[in-house]
């Protein structure tokens, strides 16, 4: 007996890319997109035009990254969905979330955002210190050195960590800013926040715990770095993966020994089941990026593009079943440069960046 199956791709664009101009209602996105609503006409600004070190040798555009298409995500789920399982229409093409669009917010509407959270805690490996990085490219307006600690720099390390080079060169991004205290103590004016929103405070910082075991001490100063003050809001981005080797348990044990942590530490649950009137900590596990013909030979199976299918997959499934949130990243970096066949450049962390920005934006008071 004979079966059919009709298989059917979905094209989110017909026809080639083009930016479009600042006057542009982009109405002519393709079938499966809604025009631009005449509300979101003043996102087609490239909101990097002002920033610190652009220019010719660092000409990166904000609409070169994700130019906005439709209406945008209603809720932080159909957000999340959206922002999970868009495409691109070739290689290093803007980013378009599939079915409504996310939001490309300028320096205020950051720091806006960021300014509702007492701290915005990052836990993981080097590819949420590359998140971080770009969050301080953000709100230091900085293209040139905004994700690192360009204040100790030399001559040498000025030449050598420039735009790019601050996530391409490994002796580059080891020396990326883990924490806003660091930019208030060494280089205060350089921080756009406080100067529009003069009562700004926020605690954003990264704690790296890259494996599971890790050493207890990694647990302690995480412990240590969170605020309990219950008044205060927090939100926690939570990375793991590749150095377990994509596997599941190992990665699951890391993620619940971290938000043990988290509750130890803030009395508060971020896995409440049931009808709990209580609300949980807000908790995103973001999940490795794909994997780039550079990829070294000896990874290629093991965390090949089948296997980080499968472990994205697999974690939405978990971070499901402990009602935290979940943004795959698969989908918005198959397409994108990986300069080492595994981490993003600069370009594709400031997307993954304000990725994170559209979740704090649509979580709950």
């Amino acid at each position: 007996m004979a079966a059919i199956v009709y298989i059917t791709f979905w094209y989110p664009i017909t026809g080639p890319y083009t930016t479009p101009a600042i006057h542009s209602t982009a109405g002519a996105w393709g079938p499966h997109l809604q025009p631009l609503p005449k509300s979101r006409v003043g996102e087609l600004r490239d909101t990097f035009s002002g920033y610190k070190h652009r220019g010719k040798s660092c000409d990166i555009s904000s609409l070169d990254l994700h130019a906005p298409v439709g209406s945008i995500c209603a809720d932080k789920n159909t957000m999340l969905t959206a922002m999970s399982s868009g495409g691109r229409i070739g290689k290093d093409a803007p980013y378009l979330p599939r079915g409504c669009d996310m939001q490309w917010f300028n320096t205020r509407e950051v720091c806006e955002i960021l300014g509702r959270y007492s701290q915005v805690i990052l836990v993981g490996d080097s590819m949420l210190r590359h998140v971080i990085g770009a969050l301080n490219i953000l709100i230091r307006e900085d293209l040139g050195y905004g994700g690192v600690t360009d204040w100790n720099f030399n001559e040498e390390e000025k030449q050598k960590c420039f735009c790019n080079n601050q996530f391409d060169v490994h002796d580059c991004s080891v020396q990326g800013i883990f924490s806003t205290a660091d930019v208030i103590e060494h280089d205060p004016l350089s921080l756009v926040c406080p100067r529009i929103i003069p009562e700004w405070n926020t605690d954003l910082r990264i704690e790296q715990i890259v494996r599971y075991p890790a050493p207890e001490d990694e647990y302690q100063r995480l412990q240590k770095a969170i605020d309990p003050n219950p008044s205060q809001r927090k939100a926690f981005v939570l990375g793991h993966g590749l150095w377990n080797d994509l596997d599941v348990g190992q990665s699951l044990s890391w993620l619940d020994v971290v938000l043990d942590t988290i509750e130890a530490k803030t009395k508060a649950r971020t896995r409440l089941r049931g009808r709990s009137s209580r609300v949980n900590l807000p908790v995103l596990l973001v999940t490795p990026n794909a994997a780039g013909d550079k990829k070294p030979d000896q990874w290629i199976v093991s965390q090949g593009n089948k296997a980080l299918v499968r472990f994205e997959q697999a974690m939405a499934v978990e971070a499901a079943k402990r009602r935290i949130d979940h943004l795959g990243t698969w989908n918005m970096s198959i397409q994108a440069t990986l300069y080492d066949g595994v981490h993003m450049d600069m370009r594709g962390n400031l997307l993954k960046a304000m990725m994170v920005i559209n979740w704090l934006n649509l979580l709950e008071p």
